[in-house]
């Protein structure tokens, strides 16, 4: 069972660039029919690829806004607002001080 959990939180931390993958070849897709008439190869292609960018853009933006306004959604998927898995902010809380935050802390004199 530990291991199902395990294998569901982190296909639900890939979840944001799989929308965003997603997002751009169906924007890529959409983008190659409506050009698929044109006479200069390069053009279509250019469109192309500007057409899944700006889808991937997008829907990656809404699916943040969506994210950031969802507690549930974060709880599910054990990510902040921001989108960032809880255990890799509660790991970086409870680092030790690395050795350049040591080196600054005595040289103002103060003992960690």
């Amino acid at each position: 069972m530990a291991v199902l959990r395990f294998l569901l939180r982190f296909l639900g931390w890939l979840l944001t660039p799989l929308v965003a993958w997603a997002a751009s070849f169906i924007g890529a897709w959409l983008m190659s029919i409506l050009v698929a008439g044109m006479k200069d190869p390069n053009d279509a292609l250019v469109l192309t690829l500007g057409g899944g960018a700006v889808a991937a853009v997008s829907i990656t933006f809404l699916w943040m806004r969506l994210l950031r306004r969802s507690p549930k959604i974060q709880e599910v998927l054990q990510v902040t607002a921001e989108g960032v898995p809880i255990v890799a902010v509660e790991e970086e809380s409870n680092a030790e001080p690395t050795a350049v935050e040591e080196g600054r802390s005595e040289s103002k004199g103060i003992t960690p």
